[in-house]
């Protein structure tokens, strides 16, 4: 996304080349376009040998993991798997032993993601949040996946929550951001997937939006992760500097700008990227793999896992047995 007001179609900042005028946005519209444009600042070119240093370098670091896998039984890591052993162990590892179970919270993200992702690419404009909820619930429940199998079999009230918890989402997203227009490049849920150590650990992810893209060596996409829950700044930080790690990994330019979009406060966290920023994610990536190794008994026997309190304490299926939790509850309810 360009400042470039001549620039051609692909290239544009939203602040410049947005054809609606600032006066028909509100003021959450007029702040994303401002807060994901270059600002007046041309955006960096990075050094043609930068991909392959920070794959060396994760290989290099990640080779006694790497040698407990193969090829085809790789070790796969994603967001989700390094915030958890940077959360509570005892948690995380409860959690992964459970059988994962939709329910319409945890359904609400996908569907209201593949909502905007309809409505982004709506041949009329302006579409209905709630024709694009249900054309998303339609669409999912012809796919092959868990969450389309659940959607055929869940009861009326868990489909009509499911969609009044979406519609509030898409309503939001359309509420607080600017119709995004074609020469941005948007596109929803783009997958990436980077493999090291000859196959033997994969790095995975998919991004909720995306905007703009790299011009050569030179940074020009920014990712954007939409939550519609609690405000985690530095959790959701780590989890898209890593999405830059992989992206960088995949294409050898890192994304421009990272942003976290509250759909609930319309509020937003922005960071741009830069290769001290890619360096922190390196080692984050290489100390959480090895901790996820540890854990599950690869690099010798499993690890005792690490009980962190804190607010998520509220909701851990633990809590009724953790001496650690309760007491990071009891105090915080006597600081209110």
């Amino acid at each position: 996304m360009s400042g470039d007001k001549d620039s051609e179609a692909g290239r544009g900042d939203p602040r410049t080349q947005d054809p609606l005028p600032s006066d028909s946005l509100n003021e959450a519209q007029r702040e994303v376009r401002v807060r994901l444009g270059r600002q007046g600042v041309e955006p960096r070119t990075f050094d043609a040998v930068l991909r392959s240093r920070l794959r060396d370098q994760l290989e290099s670091a990640l080779a006694d993991v790497a040698e407990k896998f193969s090829v085809d039984g790789p070790l796969f890591i994603n967001k989700h798997r390094l915030s958890g052993v940077f959360g509570c162990e005892a948690s995380f590892l409860h959690e992964e032993e459970q059988e994962f179970a939709w329910n319409p919270h945890i359904a609400r993200g996908a569907v209201a993601h593949k909502a905007i992702e309809l409505g982004i690419n709506w041949p009329s404009p302006d579409p209905a949040p709630p024709k694009l909820v249900d054309a998303a619930l339609d669409s999912l429940t012809r796919g092959d996946t868990s969450l389309a199998d659940w959607l055929y079999r869940c009861s009326d009230a868990e489909r009509a929550e499911l969609r009044g918890l979406a519609v509030s989402s898409v309503a939001a997203f359309f509420d607080c951001w600017p119709p995004l227009q074609r020469h941005w490049r948007p596109a929803t849920e783009s997958s990436s997937r980077v493999e090291l150590c000859g196959g033997r650990i994969v790095l995975g992810g998919k991004t909720d939006l995306t905007l703009g893209r790299a011009e050569g060596r030179t940074a020009d996409k920014v990712i954007v992760d939409l939550k519609t829950g609690r405000h985690q700044p530095i959790v959701h930080r780590e989890d898209l500097r890593f999405y830059a790690l992989v992206e960088t990994l995949k294409l050898g330019t890192p994304p421009r700008t990272l942003a976290t979009y509250y759909l609930e406060s319309a509020t937003i966290d922005v960071e741009e990227v830069s290769e001290d920023l890619l360096g922190v994610a390196l080692r984050r990536t290489v100390d959480g793999i090895g901790r996820y190794a540890e854990l599950h008994g690869h690099l010798g026997p499993p690890a005792e896992p690490l009980k962190r309190p804190g607010p998520p304490c509220r909701w851990c299926a633990l809590r009724d047995d953790c001496a650690e939790g309760q007491e990071f509850l009891a105090q915080a309810d006597d600081d209110r």
